[in-house]
């Protein structure tokens, strides 16, 4: 017999295993936020991405360069609407502008702050629109429940997979964020299905993060300033 989750339940074990999957496929490091006074905001942190083509480590550096992650997860049946993404513009908007340059010795570089919106559920094509023409630097990210490992369990087997991946212009497009040097791509498996994964000039990234590969940078730095 399936146990049936409460509303906040569900919601925060969707926010836990988005944690998961996104430190393990997609090189963020981010942390639960919660809570009446969290400003609209589920999970926060930072994205690890490669080198920008005229950047080069040095001892004192981490070989990524971060970019700032406020993101709302949304655990529901029905479809995302586009009522999502204006209302993570209103949230993007007055927490990238209330933010302090950085006064750390930790010499990181930071490209600015992304809107990440995950969802269980698929997103509607008006949501898509809605996200590819916001001036907002948005990704949308479809992490569809697990499958159980057997019909008769409601035991999950994994965290599951990402669905889907896209980003708008103001984040991938060559003026973006990101400078048109990242792409989302479906990568398919020997046997049957896939999943997104991220590239950059032609070569797959590699999953990294400081936490996972013990550097001394605090993911959590200059979050709550």
């Amino acid at each position: 017999m399936h146990r049936t989750l409460s509303t906040v339940a569900r919601g925060t074990a969707f926010e836990q295993r988005s944690l998961q999957l996104l430190q393990e496929c997609f090189s963020m490091s981010l942390k639960r936020v919660g809570g009446k006074s969290d400003g609209g905001i589920d999970l926060q942190g930072w994205w690890w991405l490669p080198l920008s083509s005229i950047s080069q480590p040095t001892p004192i550096t981490p070989p990524r360069r971060r970019i700032r992650v406020l993101a709302q997860c949304k655990a529901e049946k029905k479809k995302f609407s586009p009522n999502y993404v204006r209302e993570m513009e209103g949230v993007w908007h007055m927490h990238a502008q209330d933010r302090s340059p950085s006064e750390s010795n930790i010499r990181v570089s930071e490209l600015g702050t992304v809107a990440l919106l995950l969802s269980e559920s698929k997103f509607t094509t008006a949501t898509l629109t809605r996200a590819l023409g916001s001036s907002v630097p948005f990704l949308l990210m479809h992490l569809p429940p697990p499958l159980p490992i057997s019909s008769d369990s409601p035991v999950e087997t994994t965290f599951g997979d990402v669905g889907s991946a896209f980003w708008n212009p103001a984040l991938g497009g060559a003026q973006g964020l990101l400078r048109g040097e990242l792409d989302v791509r479906w990568e398919r498996d020997p046997g049957g299905g896939g999943r997104p994964g991220l590239w950059c000039r032609d070569k797959r990234v590699q999953n990294w993060t400081p936490d996972a590969h013990g550097e001394c940078v605090d993911a959590s730095e200059d979050l709550d300033r």
